[in-house]
């Protein structure tokens, strides 16, 4: 085992009230596993991945858990062990490269640093390094490209700058932010292609996190479904797909468009919006949106269950609940 996040709680204390952005999550991932994090935005999945990397702002504070990396509690270590790990362990590509590379400094130069810095390389075999990486990502005459600013290149380009960066240094973990996001079609299934090559060629793991559940489908050999800060659905992404448990996951996956559907119909659409933070709802954060909601669901938080290798938090399918039992009939 890799990682292994255990009662991950991630708070936001603000003049308003408290945030509990991440609430009592706890996932495993395998040496070279592809694990997806999926939800709407302001379901906790980015601030999940910065939990980890140690790179949370005030106010946010991780409130309690353990998150295990090697079997090495990261919130235990002091910074400068931090920076030992971060971008030569774990590395992160993060959700937007035009923001995330720094727009006066040459491609070569960022990516040399994170090589010297943490592989102890001369500057020419930094360097050579670099060209190596760009090369490896598939940028077109990576020696030239290397002298470049960010801004000379095509979204899709800076996408695959961003995860050379993120791979310079033979990472255990690999955390990828949103990697497709504004990306069109054929560019987004390049990154995906890259980053599964990327995985076969150093064996390292993947932490995807996303809200595209079609990338989910190509991608990830197992998903986490997170709403409200909570995993309300675990499973290999076979059995995800083919049968989802919590309303929520079906919810999304009938919002996806079918290549094959003729009907005039619109695509599904989940009711309401996500609740307020800062005024969350008593029982079952989804109960208010859920088609299927129980008298006990607007009471109660359902605790998170295994059902045959398959982890879902819903009353539905607890035995001494009415729907639970009409549901197992």
């Amino acid at each position: 085992m890799l990682l292994e996040v255990k009662n991950l709680s991630t708070e936001f204390k603000l003049k308003r009230g408290t945030v509990r952005a991440v609430d009592d999550i706890s996932f495993t991932i395998d040496k070279g596993e592809i694990l997806a994090i999926v939800g709407e935005s302001g379901s906790g999945k980015s601030v999940t991945s910065l939990s980890i990397m140690g790179l949370l702002q005030k106010p946010g504070r991780i409130a309690g858990g353990q998150i295990l990396f090697n079997s090495q509690d990261l919130n235990k270590m002091s910074q400068k062990e931090l920076q030992q790990i971060r971008g030569n362990q774990i590395s992160m590509i993060f959700q937007e490269p035009m923001t995330s590379l720094n727009p006066v400094w040459r491609i070569k130069d960022q990516i040399m640093e994170s090589v010297m810095t943490h592989m102890k390389l001369s500057k020419k075999e930094a360097l050579a390094r670099t060209i190596e990486m760009l090369d490896t990502v598939g940028i077109p005459s990576p020696a030239e490209r290397a002298n470049d600013y960010p801004h000379q290149m095509s979204g899709g380009m800076r996408q695959r700058v961003m995860t050379a960066m993120a791979l310079s240094c033979g990472p255990d973990l690999l955390i990828a932010d949103e990697p497709t996001t504004a990306l069109d079609v054929t560019i987004q299934a390049q990154i995906l292609e890259l980053l599964y090559r990327m995985r076969e060629k150093f064996g390292m793991a993947v932490l995807l996190i996303t809200h595209d559940l079609g990338v989910v489908s190509e991608a990830a050999d197992r998903v986490i479904v997170m709403y409200c800060g909570k995993i309300v659905e675990e499973a290999n992404v076979k059995s995800l797909f083919a049968h989802p448990m919590h309303p929520y996951t079906v919810g999304l996956l009938q919002s996806i468009p079918q290549i094959d559907d003729e009907s005039d119909e619109p695509l599904y659409m989940i009711k309401g919006m996500v609740p307020n933070p800062l005024r969350m709802p008593q029982g079952c954060p989804f109960s208010d949106r859920c088609d299927r909601c129980l008298e006990r669901c607007t009471q109660e938080m359902p605790e998170l269950q295994e059902i045959d290798g398959h982890k879902v938090r819903c009353f539905l399918y607890n035995q001494d609940s009415e729907g639970g039992r009409a549901q197992n009939e």
